[in-house]
């Protein structure tokens, strides 16, 4: 029997995770190829033979996402498999067509074939875009558990961009292995926060693997989401987060309304600064595509160590990175700080951008008078670098979930943006997994 043909779209996340559990070992498929999109220096790529397995002794290559009508002309491909996040229903469906004119299937995978089963109880939480909210929904979920007197350990979504090989199971317990593993500033933003909490976090490529390692250290495994995904692992409790600053896109992105309709929790962030109309649109929403998830509203209030200090200044708001980008917001923590706290003027990073700093204003134009704190590699941190220091200002205000400054030489006065879940009213996150576990 022939094989069939498969093409992967992907990101370098749920992409390579979908090829490990279903097609990896898989002798009726053979993937020819992956694409890459949203993430620097992947494609261009292979995906190694050690991860690839018997069946593809060459790896497997990694092309642009441009080239997919190529691709299946030349490999008689049958099937394109979609495996990336955080994109409108719209952007999928024009990827569908692509592939369809192209000759071939499209397909997206379920969470069926591609949920993996933990000998330990585990609690997943989502979002329905990138930048709702969800890591520090994760960090108050961990800190509940914690409480309980439970051993947490917090698996994150996948953000390999340096050697596969090696990155296939990484463990971080300290700052050191940050250093030692060369992590990205979007990986230090996601880890650091959970250990300063003393909460070991593992991530990788092989999630397999991850998961099984990550159990022999744990009472309860925390999925700690990427993007607006859905989880790698079978969850007993799913809670997923949903931004009123963007109403309606709860409805509109994927995979992030396969979230909130297979949610347990579904938490309404940031009401504080929301509008109450928008508000409560979100709420209808959730009503209507799940009507028996339970509801928490919460706020992200922010905290400096100085807010005295933004009174009447020019500052420079360094934002995270992926919710200004692919996220499509236009602000984030620290505009608001900015403006709670009497900035005379929020200085716009533009004129001074440089490199890959410069591109990435160029491919997110809806970005506002924001700096993205891209740091995919060494050149773009040090791109990063110095743009800060070009712009002319008198503070610097750090609204990524890291401080900045452990990473980037910032050579003008600074202070940084601290914002956690301030949940409103009851049930709370803790009483729910008090409860379920």
């Amino acid at each position: 029997m022939s094989k069939e043909n498969i093409v992967i779209m992907g990101a370098a996340g749920r992409d390579f995770h979908n090829f490990n559990v279903y097609f990896r070992d898989n002798p009726a498929c053979d993937v020819v190829a992956f694409t890459a999109t949203q993430i620097p220096n992947i494609d261009g790529r292979v995906y190694p033979a050690a991860l690839a397995g018997a069946l593809y002794p060459n790896g497997i290559p990694i092309f642009p996402e441009s080239d997919l009508p190529r691709l299946i002309r030349e490999y008689n491909v049958s099937q394109v498999v979609f495996a990336y996040s955080d994109i409108s229903h719209e952007t999928v469906m024009h990827r569908a067509s692509l592939a369809l004119a192209s000759g071939a299937d499209f397909r997206l995978m379920g969470p069926r074939a591609t949920m993996l089963k933990s000998s330990k109880p585990v609690v997943a939480v989502c979002a329905v875009r990138t930048g709702c909210g969800k890591s520090q929904t994760t960090r108050a979920v961990a800190s509940a558990l914690t409480a309980q007197g439970k051993r947490v350990v917090a698996i994150r979504h996948p953000m390999p961009y340096g050697d596969l090989v090696a990155q296939a199971v990484q463990r971080f317990a300290t700052y050191a292995d940050l250093d030692t593993q060369r992590t990205t500033i979007e990986e230090r933003e996601e880890y650091e926060p959970h250990l300063d909490r003393g909460t070991i976090v593992y991530a990788g490529v092989d999630y397999e693997k991850i998961l099984r390692q990550a159990e022999t250290e744990a009472d309860v495994i925390l999925w700690d989401g990427g993007n607006n995904d859905f989880s790698f692992y079978q969850p007993d409790l799913l809670i997923v987060v949903a931004d009123p600053h963007r109403p309606c896109h709860e409805l509109a992105y994927h995979p992030g309304e396969t979230n909130l309709r297979m949610a347990d929790v579904v938490v309404i962030n940031k009401v504080d600064t929301a509008k109450p109309e928008d508000i409560g649109r979100v709420r209808v929403n959730i009503y209507e595509a799940n009507p028996d998830a339970q509801i928490i509203e919460a706020a992200s209030p922010v905290f400096l160590d100085h807010p005295e200090h933004i009174r009447g200044k020019r500052v420079l708001v360094v934002e995270d990175g992926p919710t200004l980008t692919h996220g499509g917001m236009a602000y984030g923590a620290g505009i608001v700080a900015a403006q709670k706290f009497g900035a005379r003027e929020i200085v716009d990073p533009r004129p001074y951008a440089v490199g890959s700093i410069k591109a990435t204003f160029a491919k997110y134009p809806t970005t506002g008078a924001v700096l993205p704190a891209m740091g995919y590699g060494d050149q773009q941190i040090a791109e990063l670098e110095t743009t800060i220091n070009a712009a002319p200002v008198d503070l610097v205000l750090i609204a990524t979930p890291i401080d900045l400054r452990r990473v980037v030489n910032i050579k003008h006065p600074s202070d940084r943006v601290r914002y956690e879940l301030q949940e409103i009213g009851q049930p709370t996150l803790a009483e729910i997994l008090k409860q379920k576990f």
